[in-house]
């Protein structure tokens, strides 16, 4: 959903990069995938065609951290 994000932080020797994939338009998802020692971040449109995609060495990844956006939840519960 837009607004959905993935951070990545990969180890660049003496020091750590972060990168970050967004769905960026509505309708618009963020995949990820760990595939023969790479880790791959795509953003995916609704019929699944791939926009973009980020792909890192899975041995220099030292965190992946997925962050949804949050959600409206229209429940009235009685309590």
């Amino acid at each position: 959903m837009k607004g959905d994000r993935v951070e990545i932080v990969v180890d660049a020797g003496d020091t750590t990069r972060t990168y970050e994939v967004v769905a960026s338009r509505a309708g618009r998802r963020v995949e990820t995938a760990v595939r023969r020692g790479v880790v791959e971040v795509s953003e995916v449109t609704r019929s699944g065609t791939v926009v973009r995609t980020a792909r890192f060495m899975a041995n220099r990844v030292l965190a992946l951290v997925e962050q949804p956006i949050p959600r409206e939840e229209n429940s009235d519960k009685a309590g």
